[in-house]
């Protein structure tokens, strides 16, 4: 991100308008299986801590920290690196094997094995900070992978006439995967066997690793950065840089404010439709939900790209809003797959336009590097801030409920009245936004 003034308007691709299949097919089986991934770590092994380790929310919010940390340190260092060296498919597919073999490790982690490696006094605190310190390493590997060298790719192979359809496309990845680990695999979670649970999952990751290295080639327009390693890294954190490229920092404000919205809730999702709700068969309600969420992204993509990124924006958020209203209200089976489909309709709809202007303003010999500052954005920050103010309005509403003489607290509606309370902030970078496309124009 240099300060010239050809970065403050939207970079362009030396790439053709449309995508080869090879190049879909890439996109669609890294980046669901991607999301996969981080399903399992934002959600299932939130539940694997909650139901065989501790129930204090505290714990859920401080392993989501730390593994924001590392995802975020990872994508800087390596995002850089892979611009440096002008390559991208060595990263993916040797992250993607590695992410998965330590995806299966979680399998073997339990307070009973600890117990037998390990008998100390307070063998429930050693085992957290086990599950803590190798969801770190996934972290590290994943976002490697995924975070640094698969979307510094996705922006290589891309243009801005095609980037609405394909992130309306991968906007949709989080929920297909989300539907099909718990159309697959949640019973065997629910049963409680998560040995099989994590070393398949990890499995499937693994393969495609090994398919990535056949599926992804590097661009041939792909700018290599010339200049230091260590001052790449840090560079997008620099005032100077801010001031270059104001839209792409005005769009990852827009990012990070929409992330912590959503980590107030989603790390207690499946707890709350379960313990409080009652919803014994939530994994119908997640998949009506997440299907027809899913059309309507899709459909989104093409509308994203015919009335415009920055205008579709404020629309799609007043969308999301309207759901999480909805979710505070909703009881019952029916009326929480109504509100459900409202909400996860708005999700996506606001992530598809984010991302692709993001895209837009990445300086093309520094397409890796913008990873990383999207990781400080929309995953460091929201993951720092959301998850712990989701732990304290379920501390401090008190809710709990007795399993097996076991006092565990819940999670209450009010997470999603603190997540539409945090939204609302977004306008300010989003009104802006459109601002200065209403100036560029005129």
């Amino acid at each position: 991100m240099s300060a010239t003034r050809s970065v403050l308007t939207p970079a362009t691709s030396a790439g053709p308008a449309g995508l080869r299949p090879r190049t879909w097919t890439a996109l669609i089986v890294l980046g669901l299986v991607g999301q996969m991934a981080w399903t399992i770590e934002n959600i299932y092994l939130n539940l694997f801590v909650y139901d065989t380790i501790t129930d204090d929310p505290n714990a859920i919010a401080t392993m989501v920290a730390a593994s924001a940390v590392t995802a975020t340190v990872a994508t800087l260092l390596l995002g850089a690196l892979s611009d440096r060296t002008g390559r991208r498919r060595s990263f993916i597919a040797g992250g993607y094997l590695l992410w998965g073999v330590s995806t299966a490790a979680f399998g073997f982690l339990t307070v009973g094995f600890v117990e037998d490696i390990a008998p100390v006094a307070n063998v429930v605190l050693v085992t957290a900070i086990a599950v803590i310190t190798l969801d770190c390493l996934m972290s590290f590997l994943g976002s490697g992978a995924n975070d640094a060298a698969f979307q510094a790719w996705v922006t290589d192979v891309t243009e801005p006439a095609n980037r609405g359809r394909v992130e309306s496309v991968l906007a949709i990845m989080p929920l297909v995967s989300m539907l099909v680990i718990f159309g697959g695999f949640d019973g065997l979670a629910r049963a409680g066997n998560w040995r099989l649970f994590f070393v398949v999952i990890g499995a499937i990751m693994a393969v495609a690793g090994v398919l990535a290295w056949f599926l992804v080639e590097d661009s041939p327009s792909l700018v290599r950065h010339e200049g230091g390693y260590l001052r790449a890294v840090v560079h997008g954190l620099r005032p100077a840089a801010v001031r270059a490229n104001p839209g792409l920092y005005l769009a990852l404000a827009a990012w990070s404010i929409w992330g912590i919205s959503t980590q107030v809730f989603l790390p207690y999702l499946i707890i709350y439709l379960q313990r409080y709700l009652r919803i014994e068969g939530y994994a119908i309600v997640l998949a009506v939900v997440l299907v027809t969420a899913s059309a309507v992204s899709v459909v989104g993509g093409r509308l994203i790209d015919r009335v415009g990124k920055v205008r579709f924006l404020l629309p799609a958020v007043v969308v999301y809003g309207a759901g999480l209203a909805l979710m505070f209200f909703a009881r019952g089976m029916v009326p929480v797959i109504a509100a459900g489909i409202v909400m996860m309709s708005g999700f996506m709809l606001v992530l598809a336009p984010i991302g692709a202007i993001v895209r837009d303003y990445s300086p093309p010999d520094r397409a890796g590097h913008v990873q990383g500052l999207r990781m400080v954005f929309a995953i460091l920050v929201p993951m720092l801030v959301g998850p712990y103010l989701g732990a304290a309005v379920i501390t401090g509403a008190g809710e709990v409920y007795e399993d097996l003489g076991v006092v565990k607290q819940v999670p209450t509606p009010g997470i999603f009245l603190m997540a539409l309370a945090v939204l609302v902030l977004i306008a300010v970078p989003a009104v802006a936004l459109r601002r200065r496309e209403r100036e560029a124009r005129a």
